[in-house]
């Protein structure tokens, strides 16, 4: 039986099409660049916004209607949920997805019974797959929902929660191979602190480098192919969590020595909360050679928390796109739509169209950047700003062949040097000649 009998699977219409249902601007076969925009893109569904999200929010009860799901933590249910997300991705065209451990199985009264039950689910999640040809981008588990993980879960104070939180890594890790994922994110809500007063900051940094550390080796033991993730954030629900932004996860990754074994997963809203722009993490993250997925939404700047918008904002996703297209395409991982709907799209066929939103408006966003790479203005700007850089004494002291005497005697022999104008205003026009 159908959840969603009223909805037809999701085509491509054109910007002419005035039917919700359908793509004005995704065309999954159209090639941009040389490549389908389904490759570009590798857009994924969120499990825990799709089938458990009911649309609650700090001031009030849930409202989403989801009439498949009884609200009851068993299997049975679970089972449920499994068939209407596929049905979901089938009818949306939605390749991939993501998910945490306990969106997916219920946890039960004792580790050894939650390991169970994520067992149990997985061979649902896997039959699934294999009827509908739909696969695991990444998989995670959820170390910050239950109150053992109210002081940190890999930075706790207590070794036991490390322990119990180390085992359910294993276990997420086990399912996320089991299906055939591409990758697995470490995303630390708790990892974190509320204040000093009680932290010793050193220890628990450490600790949390031990967890990946351990993972890296389990990871290596059992032949698990995928990339790993960690995903920045600053705060919310820790007050500092130390995965802050995509600059702090690289120091520590390198600190620790653990960036050959991971690259980073960025968010849009997480980059608003860090009082970043999404193309300023990106930009980090792909320079350093990292940037290896991305959760697409967007953040409400009028709001203080994290609201899980869907991205509709057409120069948003067209410098997300450049960024992507920049780096040469996706290596690892894709676009999850780590997204939900308002409160007041309580609807089902509200999950429909939110998707389809975002799907059009990085269509959009992916066209503008190709067209703005094309025509070449941008770029010849900025190569021709760093000119000077590329003979005479700026390729010397790229090449590391001037010292500070040197530099000091070249000085005291040339004019003052005059600078060029930035151009910023023209810029956002020609970027805007293609939104």
């Amino acid at each position: 039986m159908q959840a969603f009998p009223n909805i037809s699977a999701i085509r491509y219409e054109g910007p002419k099409s005035k039917n919700p249902f359908a793509f004005k601007h995704y065309n999954p076969s159209q090639k941009v660049e040389g490549r389908a925009m389904r490759d570009h893109f590798r857009f994924a569904a969120a499990y825990w916004h799709c089938m458990r999200n009911g649309l609650a929010d700090p001031f009030g009860g849930p409202t989403a209607l989801m009439p498949w799901d009884d609200g009851s933590n068993s299997l049975a249910n679970a089972r449920r949920r499994v068939e209407v997300f596929f049905e979901f991705l089938e009818k949306t065209g939605i390749d991939y997805y993501c998910f945490h451990d306990r969106d997916v199985a219920p946890e039960g009264a004792s580790l050894a019974e939650s390991h169970r039950n994520l067992a149990e689910i997985v061979k649902v999640l896997k039959a699934g797959q294999k009827r509908s040809k739909k696969k695991l981008l990444w998989g995670t588990a959820c170390l910050f929902a239950h109150p053992r993980y109210a002081q940190g879960a890999a930075t706790s104070p207590n070794a036991d929660v490390f322990a119990y939180a180390a085992a359910q890594v294993k276990a997420a890790i086990d399912a996320t191979h089991e299906l055939g994922g591409e990758g697995y994110v470490f995303w630390g809500g708790r990892e974190g602190y509320a204040t000093l007063l009680n932290t010793d900051m050193k220890r628990e940094l450490d600790h949390l480098a031990r967890l990946l550390h351990l993972a890296v080796d389990y990871k290596k033991s059992i032949g698990f192919k995928g990339q790993f993730y960690i995903e920045p954030k600053p705060r919310e629900p820790s007050t500092h969590q130390y995965d802050s932004d995509a600059a702090a996860c690289l120091n520590f990754l390198r600190e620790y020595d653990l960036l050959p074994h991971f690259k980073l997963n960025i968010e849009t809203n997480h980059a608003t909360l860090a009082l970043h722009t999404m193309r300023h993490e990106l930009t980090v993250a792909a320079a350093a050679g990292a940037l290896g997925s991305i959760d697409a939404n967007r953040g409400d700047e009028l709001i203080g928390w994290d609201t899980d918008q869907f991205p509709t904002d057409v120069h948003l996703t067209t410098e997300i796109m450049l960024v992507v297209l920049g780096m040469g395409g996706f290596k690892t991982g894709g676009l999850n739509f780590d997204a939900k709907r308002r409160r007041e799209s309580h609807e089902p066929a509200d999950l429909f169209l939110a998707h389809i939103g975002g799907m059009d408006a990085f269509a959009r966003g992916l066209k503008a950047a190709a067209a703005i790479r094309s025509d070449g203005r941008l770029g010849r700007f900025v190569r021709d700003r760093y000119a000077s850089w590329d003979g005479g004494v700026g390729s010397k002291i790229e090449r590391g062949k001037m010292t500070l005497a040197a530099l000091n005697d070249y000085a005291l022999k040339t004019e003052d040097p005059k600078l060029a104008s930035g151009r910023q205003e023209l810029l956002e026009n020609i970027f805007n000649e293609f939104i």
